[in-house]
């Protein structure tokens, strides 16, 4: 990041490319922090500069209160990450952070600011319009939140199996959860940068039908790959995610004025 910018909480970053040409902002899934992309930037070209989005509640903001809502965490995050947008720059968001990624772009739209992502990679996460297929879990008793958190596959057992470290995650578990499943989509014009969808191939929660559903979000290119593994497939098949999101945005470098 510019020396010349404050520190800014909402970013960590591992390893600053001063004349890169691109700024990829990254945004965790539920329950996730800045570190789940903390090797990206070995892996990713140094056109890349590789920005991991800090929410509240978590990594060096733990004491934060987490927001539990999107529509008081996109207008905070767009006040905070906009001076770091002076270049050209991408979105990546996994599962909840496909939604931050997504609704910020748009939310950036009816700002009006000069600059708009170029590209939005979005993962692990059904198209917004769909109704969720699942209940409501946020809410439910620790025993049995805690069932649906290890049916997800996404938190590590010695998290689980550990009531004090559990004790800590939960309140920032469930505010995460909080904000997928209360979430409430509005129609709006689609976007016109391209849009890259990734799924995982064994992930029962988000199926390829609802992922090709994100095609009526951009009148720009839309594609859709499928990765091997389950819905943390970001982790298992990080090598051709990351081909894929360096091929697509080393394309567009070229029109990038």
């Amino acid at each position: 990041m510019d020396a010349s910018k404050p520190t800014n909480p909402w970013l960590v970053h591992n390893r600053a490319e001063q004349q890169a040409r691109v700024r990829l902002f990254c945004f965790p899934y539920a329950g996730g922090a800045a570190y789940i992309y903390g090797r990206w930037p070995q892996s990713l070209p140094t056109f890349l500069d590789v920005c991991a989005v800090q929410l509240p509640g978590r990594g060096s903001r733990l004491r934060e209160k987490p927001f539990s809502n999107l529509t008081d965490l996109v207008p905070a995050a767009a006040q905070a990450l906009l001076p770091h947008m002076d270049r050209p720059f991408a979105f990546f968001g996994h599962s909840m952070g496909a939604l931050i990624a997504f609704e910020l772009a748009r939310h950036l739209r009816r700002m009006g600011v000069e600059r708009l992502p170029a590209q939005l990679f979005l993962s692990g996460c059904r198209a917004p319009q769909l109704v969720a297929t699942h209940g409501i879990t946020y809410n439910l008793p620790d025993q049995e939140f805690m069932a649906e958190i290890r049916r997800l596959n996404g938190t590590p057992a010695e998290v689980l199996d550990n009531p004090e470290l559990m004790q800590l995650v939960l309140p920032l578990l469930r505010a995460d959860f909080e904000i997928t499943e209360t979430y409430v989509y509005k129609d709006e014009p689609p976007l016109d940068c391209p849009l890259t969808i990734f799924g995982g191939s064994e992930d029962t929660d988000v199926r390829s039908e609802s992922l090709s559903a994100w095609r009526m979000h951009t009148t720009a290119a839309f594609s859709l790959r499928i990765l091997p593994g389950d819905h943390f497939f970001l982790h298992t098949s990080q090598a051709p995610l990351l081909e894929t999101i360096t091929r697509e945005l080393r394309r567009l470098v070229g029109t990038f004025s």
